[in-house]
């Protein structure tokens, strides 16, 4: 059934509802003319959740006073809806005991508790972590984990103990579930780029005193980056800037661009301190999921398409990523073949993907036509195993 919000009118035909949320897509040909989008959004509210990228801007409401509102602005700046842009990824880890569980990764990705045993970004990045009761034993290691990178300081407030494994960075939860918790580094000693940090991605998290000055950042960063021609992320939460560059992307031949993104970091620096922000340094943090794989190609394959995920531009990496940068990277390894039982153990964790209703059946039929296998389906929900028997749970919003 279409959500309220679909059945608004022509303004309210933009928006769906994923997982509970009134989220909308605006394509726009720049960073800049999405910019202009998200200083009128803050003016409306602070509360307001945008993800602004070269190609357009996620907005998302917590309820929808404001979707009508939205729309307007974006038709009168010529940003077009396309909700076929929308979805939303989870991780959801089940467990035969979720209380037990439930701190360490409280504990791993700095998360608060949200709504139905899920664990939530207070500054509401993705993804969410929903913790599930299982009354299925799996003692084996999953083929499934995540990596988070959080500054030093994080890593070490989060208190998870002696790390173990090759390069003595993963931990287990009770249930053996791992976390690769990975203490990241300074951008450069370049003092002009001392609020950049390097998690994979790098990041700086600028405090804004007012919407005024949240606005005006956004703009002189979308500025900046647009006249280098890079491909800037740009999120804003209540009181926050986030300037992301996206995993590897400030390395030169992760960007392929004829620039230093530490010279853009420092510019960009500048323009924030110049506007009266100030950096948090505790807030940097990345979270991607690895999957080990018999076959790397093939697994790899299904993921691409049922996520509408693109390659790495590098040959001799297997990352995947959101061509918007809004949901979580997935990198891939193999496998030792011989760990039989591992292989045909289900993993205790798995993906869960949120699409617009209308969008569904679709969304399935590219899951499956990938390689997939449908394992059962109920009411808005269909459960996919991949070549290899790893889970996609695609739910039909709201």
């Amino acid at each position: 059934m279409p959500s309220t919000v679909q059945k608004m009118g022509e303004t309210g035909t933009d928006w769906r509802v994923l997982d509970g949320v009134t989220t909308a897509w605006f394509d726009a040909p720049s960073l800049t003319e999405g910019a202009a989008l998200a200083g009128r959004i803050v003016e409306l509210s602070a509360e307001i959740v945008v993800d602004l990228r070269a190609t357009g801007i996620r907005v998302r409401l917590d309820s929808d006073e404001h979707a009508e509102a939205v729309s307007t602005a974006a038709r009168e700046l010529g940003l077009p809806a396309n909700p076929g842009a929308l979805q939303a990824l989870s991780v959801v880890l089940e467990s035969t005991d979720p209380p037990v569980v439930t701190p360490f990764w409280q504990r791993a990705l700095d998360y608060a508790p949200g709504q139905d045993g899920s664990l939530v970004d207070p500054v509401r990045r993705d993804p969410a972590l929903l913790i599930r009761q299982s009354i299925e034993r799996r003692p084996l290691r999953n083929r499934i984990h995540l990596d988070v990178v959080r500054p030093p300081a994080g890593v070490e407030q989060a208190g998870l103990g002696e790390a173990f494994g090759a390069y003595g960075l993963c931990h287990a939860d009770p249930d053996g579930n791992e976390v690769d918790l990975v203490p990241g580094d300074a951008l450069s000693e370049r003092t002009e780029t001392s609020d950049w940090h390097a998690v994979f991605s790098a990041v700086a998290c600028y405090r804004a005193t007012s919407p005024t000055q949240q606005r005006d950042l956004t703009v002189a960063a979308a500025a900046l980056a647009d006249d280098a021609g890079f491909p800037l992320l740009v999120d804003l939460r209540p009181g926050l800037v986030i300037l992301d560059s996206g995993k590897d992307q400030w390395v030169d031949d992760a960007h392929g661009l004829d620039l230093d993104f530490t010279d853009l970091a420092a510019h960009l620096q500048t323009a924030a301190r110049d506007l009266g922000a100030t950096a948090d340094h505790g807030l940097p943090r990345f979270v991607q999921l690895f999957f080990d794989a018999a076959d790397v190609a093939a697994v790899r394959a299904f993921w691409v398409a049922a996520l509408g995920y693109t390659p790495d531009r590098r040959d001799w990496n297997s990352d995947i990523n959101d061509p918007r940068r809004l949901n979580p990277e997935l990198v891939f390894q193999e496998i030792d073949t011989s760990e039989t039982e591992r292989r045909r153990q289900r993993n205790r964790l798995h993906v869960e993907l949120a699409v617009p209703s209308d969008l569904a059946q679709a969304r399935l039929a590219t899951t499956v036509a990938a390689g997939g296998r449908l394992l059962d389906e109920s009411e808005g929900r269909w459960r996919v195993a991949d070549p290899e028997g790893n889970e996609l749970v695609v739910v039909s919003g709201p």
